[in-house]
């Protein structure tokens, strides 16, 4: 194991905000992953996962544990079966499945991060998600100290959710095996395309760790705010029975809205920017923010997408 001491960690995330790893570890093969969580246990010490380092925020704070970063980055196509370690790239698995002329991952062309972390946490955008295309998921289970083989059914998929979020200190993803579906490639190059434009239009450039919030899900505002869910009907803003959180975000004009160094983005109400030296308590403070403004106004509660680390 090559354990490094006092690692910055604003390096290791697409926020680039954080504070210090007391220890920090690369983990690429599961003997490596098991050896680590040996010492853990021998020290007592804490630890964190950490993949991709999209869809996170990280204390400013020294954390006084362990910090590990998945580095098993293999993809292998098996026939229409994309083998993923949970440390690949998701963007580079819609290149791959794209040249294969496998379709069922072009909603996430442009979205950074690792298979692991879309997996954790269901992600998805334009009508599809992660939940939809996983067969199997490997994964060590801390509380046997094993490898074992959870089916898609095993994952608990929900919006934004899985049982990987519900018992993170049991389960650590390790591979992914996607179940994709053969297409014509250039339909599947054009929607590609498409979703990638679109993010280019409407997302920042700035650091960002994504989507802050998640959506509503329509029938609750129409339970909770009947006002708010006739407007959203009115504007055509109901999309696969959601609401988008930066579309009531923008009702209350709250772009360019500026904590510290952590911003509202001009591009898209739902990303929290970094203009530069923004620290976590700015973007903390910032939600803060915005989850009071929408509740003043519209009586709703947003909740978080992204995860809070090392609080």
């Amino acid at each position: 194991m090559n354990i490094q001491e006092n690692i910055k960690l604003n390096n290791y995330t697409t926020f680039k905000i954080g504070g210090i790893a007391r220890f920090y570890v690369e983990v690429g093969d599961d003997t490596e992953l098991k050896d680590v969580f040996a010492w853990i246990e021998a020290e007592k010490l804490k630890w964190l996962i950490l993949a991709g380092g999209s869809n996170v925020l990280f204390n400013d704070d020294v954390f006084d544990g362990v910090v590990i970063r998945l580095q098993n980055n293999d993809l292998i196509m098996r026939g229409d079966r994309l083998e993923c370690g949970a440390g690949a790239s998701l963007s580079k698995a819609v290149t791959m499945a794209t040249k294969e002329s496998l379709s069922g991952l072009e909603w996430a062309a442009g979205i950074p991060g690792s298979i692991g972390g879309a997996v954790r946490g269901n992600a998805g955008a334009f009508g599809g998600q992660i939940a939809d295309t996983v067969e199997i998921v490997e994964v060590f289970n801390l509380e046997k100290n094993k490898m074992e083989i959870l089916s898609s059914k095993d994952c608990l998929f929900a919006y934004r959710d899985s049982i990987f979020k519900e018992e993170e200190r049991k389960y650590i993803i390790w591979k992914i095996f996607l179940k994709l579906k053969k297409g014509e490639q250039g339909e599947i190059q054009e929607l590609v395309g498409k979703y990638i434009e679109h993010r280019g239009k409407t997302q920042p450039r700035l650091p960002s760790a994504g989507s802050v919030f998640k959506n509503f899900d329509a029938d609750f505002i129409k339970a909770e705010n009947i006002d708010l869910y006739e407007t959203a009907t009115e504007k055509g803003i109901i999309k696969n029975n959601k609401i988008a959180a930066g579309w009531v975000i923008d009702q209350l004009d709250l772009r360019g809205k500026k904590i510290g160094g952590a911003k509202i983005s001009l591009e898209h109400a739902n990303f929290i920017v970094n203009t530069g030296d923004a620290s976590a308590k700015d973007v903390i403070t910032l939600i803060s923010f915005v989850k009071q403004k929408v509740r003043d106004k519209y009586k709703i509660q947003l909740h978080e997408e992204i995860q809070y680390l090392g609080f």
